[in-house]
């Protein structure tokens, strides 16, 4: 009897052991299902929100590439009219310089990345557009260089141009040609012409060169010459004090000498002469000459 009730117990007890290990196997595997279910859905998470921050950064960046876009077709635009301005302003012939329209490009037809991967994205084509637009600006950028260099060497040949009166102040005084000698009162031969004015007021360059002499010569007193393209030199005469040095290069109206009563002079003033291949010229046309 009693080793049967031992056997019961026995039975008993594995059969609980038994039961009890399955529950407590069953809790644990319950108990990693929803920590990695947890884990999972946690990853979901973030990757949405990563998904949403680049997307919000793509549509950024696409919104920031847009607004350059129109800032250089707006530039290309205000460029193509300054060139269009500039090629009125230096009189240019039709055609030579055509800011309306592209440049002519060519070359041989090559397959397109895009043809054989097919549609591109929003981004590969705004930077699509962006290449033509910088290719564009270049063009501009080469002709406006050339068009600027021809401004300028046209601008120097301009300002070599023998023109104009050589003070900002005064009165002419006496002209070229015969006159009465200020001196004896008789007839003599006047190579130049007379601007009297203030003593001291400024003499003026009348066209851009190199300036050839600048001292005291009999007769002319304090004097400077000025040697100009195309065979033309300037005088200027009984200056008070000479300005510009030998060898200096000046510009049309750069201040060269200041008035004075040098040499063979009755009172302050500036002889100006103007010599063509080595001959006085009638200084009248060059004074009356206006410069375009």
């Amino acid at each position: 009897m009693t080793t049967l009730l031992l056997s019961a117990l026995l039975i008993l007890s594995v059969g609980f052991g038994a039961f009890f290990g399955y529950k407590i196997s069953d809790l644990h595997w319950q108990v990693v299902f929803e920590n990695t279910a947890g884990e999972i859905q946690e990853q979901i998470r973030l990757q949405s929100d990563n998904v949403a921050v680049g997307r919000e950064e793509v549509e950024q960046t696409l919104s920031a590439m847009t607004i350059k876009l129109a800032q250089m077709r707006s530039r290309l635009v205000r460029l193509d009219a300054l060139g269009e301005q500039l090629t009125q302003i230096a009189n240019l012939q039709g055609g030579e310089f055509d800011f309306s329209a592209s440049a002519g490009l060519g070359g041989p037809e090559k397959t397109m990345m895009s043809e054989l991967s097919g549609p591109i994205s929003p981004q590969e084509e705004i930077e699509l557009i962006f290449e033509s637009l910088e290719n564009n600006l270049g063009d501009r950028e080469a002709q406006l260089s050339v068009l600027q260099s021809m401004m300028s060497d046209n601008r120097l040949r301009t300002e070599s141009v023998v023109a104009g009166r050589p003070i900002v102040k005064g009165w002419l005084s006496s002209e070229y040609g015969m006159r009465t000698d200020p001196f004896h009162g008789r007839k003599s031969w006047h190579n130049g012409v007379d601007f009297a004015g203030r003593e001291g007021s400024d003499i003026i360059a009348v066209a851009s060169g190199v300036v050839v002499w600048s001292g005291t010569k009999k007769g002319y007193g304090k004097m400077i010459e000025i040697n100009h393209s195309d065979g033309y030199l300037t005088r200027y005469a009984h200056n008070r004090e000479n300005l510009a040095k030998v060898g200096m290069l000046v510009k049309r109206g750069d201040v060269i000498a200041s008035m004075g009563n040098t040499g063979r002079s009755t009172g302050p003033h500036v002889h100006f002469e103007v010599y063509k291949d080595g001959r006085t010229v009638n200084p009248a046309t060059y004074i009356r000459r206006t410069v375009n």
